[in-house]
């Protein structure tokens, strides 16, 4: 008997219809953050009034993802009860450094699920995450719908990083630190173009200016998140980076395992009772010579 090789896990895949959903969702995203930047000056701004309607639009488009994602990828209710678990997990973990110089420690939890579990799941997981930690702490306002694409465009690129099936180590560390600290200054610019629109009276250096040029608002708009939230998207960042270093190689095996006794990309083998008429059939299309758990090299 030769030795026994452990199946390595895999993201959840992502079929065309899944890409198709999370590309809309993204440029419904795009356009409720980006849209008063181009209004002219009598428009009536508020995000506040445009908020009710992006999170209408924005729940149906989460169902979509995961009705997708479930329907191309085979995922099951073992794959739910971890997108709750570790939801629940990521929205206990933020009020415990939120209001403390950006101190989030469920960015970096955010990072590694997005990271083992692909960008579909990790888009869903960042949303679902957010939007259960508003109800914890209080946090519901306009702002909560622009939080949840936030936070589930952050997690998604987790998924999108390179290497997924085969970096490991100090390596991949490495690389989900760099991302996590790029990402959580990233967040924090994203939230401030929602905030930034109805905020007046700061100067004219920095104040958001109705119907200006786009180029105009946008220096105003660096100008203001150097002024008023660096420091609060610095702390954020070198929290992630520091939590992603430390504590990240050990929960990356902790979901892996998980991920892989759930068998999310399972397939089933059918043929004779003596087993599969051709050894063949127990490795998996897309890396031949990778055999399922429990299956000795050899073996019939």
């Amino acid at each position: 008997m030769g030795e026994v090789r452990e199946r390595a896990p895999r993201p959840v895949r992502l079929g065309p219809k899944s890409v198709a959903v999370l590309l809309l969702t993204g440029a419904v995203g795009v356009v409720a953050f980006g849209w008063p930047l181009l209004a002219d000056a009598g428009s009536g701004l508020a995000h506040a009034r445009d908020a009710p309607w992006l999170f209408a639009a924005l729940l149906p488009l989460l169902v979509a993802v995961v009705v997708a994602t479930i329907s191309e990828s085979g995922m099951d209710a073992k794959a739910v009860a971890m997108l709750g678990v570790l939801a629940a997990v990521g929205a206990a973990l933020r009020p415990l450094g939120a209001g403390t110089a950006g101190l989030e420690p469920m960015f970096f939890l955010m990072v590694l699920s997005g990271r083992v579990l692909g960008p579909g799941f990790g888009f869903v997981l960042g949303s679902v995450t957010m939007f259960a930690s508003a109800l914890l702490t209080g946090g519901v306002g306009p702002w909560m719908p622009f939080q949840m694409l936030s936070m589930g465009w952050f997690t998604m690129g987790a998924g999108l990083l390179p290497g997924p099936d085969r970096l490991r180590g100090r390596a991949e560390s490495a690389m989900l630190a760099v991302y996590g600290c790029v990402a959580a200054f990233a967040y924090g610019t994203v939230m401030n173009l929602q905030g930034w629109t109805l905020i007046t009276g700061l100067g004219s250096g920095i104040s958001f200016v109705a119907g200006d040029p786009l180029h105009e608002n946008l220096v105003r708009f660096l100008a203001y998140c150097a002024a008023t939230s660096l420091g609060w998207d610095l702390g954020r960042a070198v929290l992630t980076v520091v939590l992603t270093l430390t504590l990240g190689p050990t929960l990356l095996k902790a979901l892996r395992r998980a991920t892989r006794r759930a068998a999310f990309d399972a397939r089933a083998a059918f043929g004779g009772p003596d087993g599969p008429e051709d050894p063949r059939d127990l490795e998996d299309p897309e890396d031949p010579g990778r055999r399922p758990e429990g299956t000795a090299p050899g073996s019939p």
